[in-house]
C-alpha cells in the first residue's frame, strides 16, 4: 500500500540515517532518574542482604559437609521453577539468592564436601572466599598498572614469591591466568615465537616445518584444543609413550624427536607433566630438560597440580628439575585451594612473553611490558585473581600451605593402608595424593563399584585408565577431611554389592 506524503518509513529494510543524522537518544530534560534501586540499593539494604547471604551460605556450607556428595534434585521440578524467571517481573533479591542457594545446593557433585575424592579442584580456603568478595566489591580492572597499581603489584608480588620458591632465576616473570589451559597456551605461543620472531605476524606459515610439540600419553588432552587454537592443529601433538608406570618414555620422547626431525618437522616444545589427571604420577623431570636443551627445545612442566608441592620442605624434592623449566603452569584452584579461576603462568624468559603478546591501543592509559599485564598476557580485561592466593599465603605463609599438601598426601597414604589389608591393590607409585586402585579379585568391576558409591552419594570417587588398566580414583585434596572421612570412604568402596 502507498503511503501518504510525509509518512516515515517503516520497513525493516528501510535505509538507516547516517550517524550524523542521527540524535543522540538521551532523554528529555527532567526525565533522569535516580539509580535503580534493585541495582544499587541503599547501604542500609546492602548490609542487611549481606548479613542474610553470610548466614545462608554458612548454613549450606554446613548442610553440604554433612549431607551427599552427589546431586539430589528432581531436575523436571527445577526447569520449570527456572522457567518462572521470566525477567519480566522483577523478584526480590532476598528469595532469588536463596533460591539459587538451595538449587546449589541440591544439584551439583560438591567439591567442598569432605568425602570429595575427585578431581584436582578442592574446597576453596576461607581466605580466597574472602578475596573473592574483596575483589568483586572494588571490581578492579587489571590490564594495566595505570588503572590498578596496587592490585597489580599485589599480584606481582605473589608471583615473584612464586618464582622463588620454585627456584627461578631472579629475572624471571609471570602472571595470573583463568587456569590451566590459558596457561600452557600460553607456553605454546611463547615456543612458537622463539621458534620463529615471523610466527607473531605471518602464524604458522612462518614455521621452516610442520611444528610438533610432544607430551606424554598420561598428559592433560587440553593440549589438543590449544594445539588447534594456536593454529598449529591438533596432528602437532605428538603422545609419547610411557614407562609402565606412568610417567613419560624418555627413551621414546627422544626416538620421536630424531624421527620427527628426519620427516623435516620442527620439534618446537616439550611439556613434561608434575601430576597427571589420572594418576598423580610426575615426568622425569631432569632427563626431560636435558633431552630438550639437547634439541634446542623449549622445556614447560605443566604443574597445574602437582606445583604445590613447593610449599612443602618435606615434599618438595619430588619436583627436582621444575627449576630448570622454561616456563610452568601452577593452578592456584587446585592444591593451592583458591577459588576457581586462579591459574598461573611462570617463565624464565620476561623478553619473550612480551614479544608474544605485545599490542598497544590509543585508549590504553600505558603500554609498559613486564608491567602492564594486558601486554604480557592472553587476557585483556583481568579480574584481580592473585588476592586470593595472596591472603592465603599471609594468613598461613608456605608453612601452612605446605602442611595442607603433606596432611593430604598423608591421608592418601592411610587410605592406600586400609584398602590394602581388606585386599585392594593399589597400581600407581604416586608421591602425591592420588590412589589409582583396584578391588581384590572376585569383587565387582571398578566400573561398578563407583556406580554404586556415587549413587550412594556418600562419597565421590571416579573411573579412570592407568597404563590400559581401568581403575577406581581416589584423590584427596580437601583441606577438612577428616580420618573419619577416610574410614566412611573405605567402607562404601568395600560395601559388598
Amino acid at each position: 500500500m502507498q503511503r501518504s506524503t510525509g509518512e516515515a518509513p517503516t520497513r525493516a529494510d528501510a535505509p538507516l540515517a547516517t550517524a550524523a543524522q542521527q540524535s543522540p537518544p538521551w532523554p528529555a530534560e527532567g526525565q533522569l532518574q535516580g539509580p535503580d534501586g534493585a541495582l544499587f540499593p541503599s547501604r542500609g539494604d546492602r548490609e542487611r542482604l549481606d548479613d542474610v547471604l553470610t548466614r545462608a551460605l554458612a548454613e549450606a556450607r554446613a548442610r553440604v559437609a554433612a549431607g551427599s556428595v552427589t546431586p539430589r534434585i528432581a531436575f523436571d521440578d527445577f526447569r520449570r521453577e527456572l522457567a518462572g524467571f521470566d525477567f519480566v517481573c522483577p523478584r526480590d533479591l532476598g528469595q532469588a539468592v536463596a533460591w539459587v542457594i538451595d538449587g546449589l545446593e541440591r544439584g551439583v557433585v560438591h567439591l567442598t564436601n569432605p568425602r570429595y575424592f575427585g578431581l584436582f579442584n578442592p574446597a576453596p580456603t576461607f581466605p580466597a572466599e574472602c578475596a573473592d568478595r574483596i575483589a568483586g566489591a572494588f571490581n578492579p580492572q587489571l590490564a594495566t598498572w595505570t588503572t590498578s597499581p596496587v592490585a597489580v603489584e599485589i599480584e606481582r608480588h605473589v608471583i615473584a614469591a612464586v618464582l622463588r620458591r620454585m627456584r627461578l632465576p631472579a629475572d624471571a616473570t609471570g602472571h595470573f591466568t583463568s587456569g590451566g589451559s590459558e596457561a600452557n597456551y600460553s607456553a605454546l605461543v611463547c615456543a612458537l615465537t622463539r621458534a620463529d620472531p615471523a610466527f607473531a605476524s605471518d602464524g604458522a606459515r612462518a614455521l621452516r616445518g610442520p611444528p610438533r610439540l610432544y607430551v606424554s600419553r598420561e598428559c592433560h588432552v587440553a593440549w589438543f584444543k590449544i594445539a588447534h587454537c594456536a593454529g598449529i592443529g591438533r596432528a602437532a601433538v605428538r603422545l609419547v609413550a610411557t614407562d609402565g608406570s606412568g610417567r613419560m618414555d624418555v627413551s621414546d620422547l627422544r626416538a620421536q624427536i630424531t624421527a620427527d626431525l628426519a620427516r623435516h618437522c620442527l620439534p618446537v616444545m616439550v611439556a613434561a607433566t608434575a601430576g597427571t589427571t589420572n594418576a598423580g604420577m610426575i615426568d622425569p623431570l631432569e632427563p626431560t630438560a636435558t633431552i630438550a636443551r639437547e634439541f634446542g627445545l623449549f622445556y614447560h612442566v605443566d604443574a597445574a597440580w602437582g606445583g604445590a608441592v613447593i610449599a612443602s620442605d618435606a615434599l618438595r624434592g619430588v619436583l627436582a628439575g621444575l627449576e630448570l623449566a622454561d616456563s610452568a603452569t601452577i593452578d592456584a584452584h587446585k592444591w593451592f585451594a583458591t577459588t576457581m579461576g586462579c591459574g598461573m603462568f611462570l617463565t624464565r624468559h620476561a623478553e619473550l612473553l612480551s614479544a608474544a603478546f605485545q599490542s598497544s591501543a590509543s585508549y590504553m592509559p600505558s603500554n609498559i611490558a613486564n608491567l602492564d599485564p594486558y601486554v604480557t598476557t592472553l587476557q585483556w580485561s583481568r579480574r584481580f585473581l592473585g588476592l586470593r592466593l595472596f591472603l592465603a599465603l599471609a594468613v598461613a605463609g608456605w608453612q601452612g600451605l605446605g602442611r595442607h599438601v603433606e596432611r593430604c598426601t598423608a591421608l592418601a597414604g592411610e587410605i592406600g593402608r586400609q584398602l590394602t589389608a581388606r585386599g585392594w591393590s593399589i597400581v600407581n607409585r604416586s608421591a602425591l595424593a592420588v590412589l589409582c586402585v583396584e578391588p581384590p579379585p572376585g569383587a565387582a568391576d571398578a566400573a561398578a563399584i563407583v556406580q554404586r558409591v556415587l549413587a550412594s552419594g556418600e562419597a565421590w570417587v571416579s573411573v579412570a585408565t592407568f597404563e590400559g588398566r581401568k581403575v577406581i580414583r581416589i584423590c584427596v585434596t580437601h583441606g577438612e577431611t577428616t580420618l573419619a572421612d577416610v574410614a566412611r570412604l573405605v567402607e562404601v568402596v568395600t560395601r559388598p554389592a
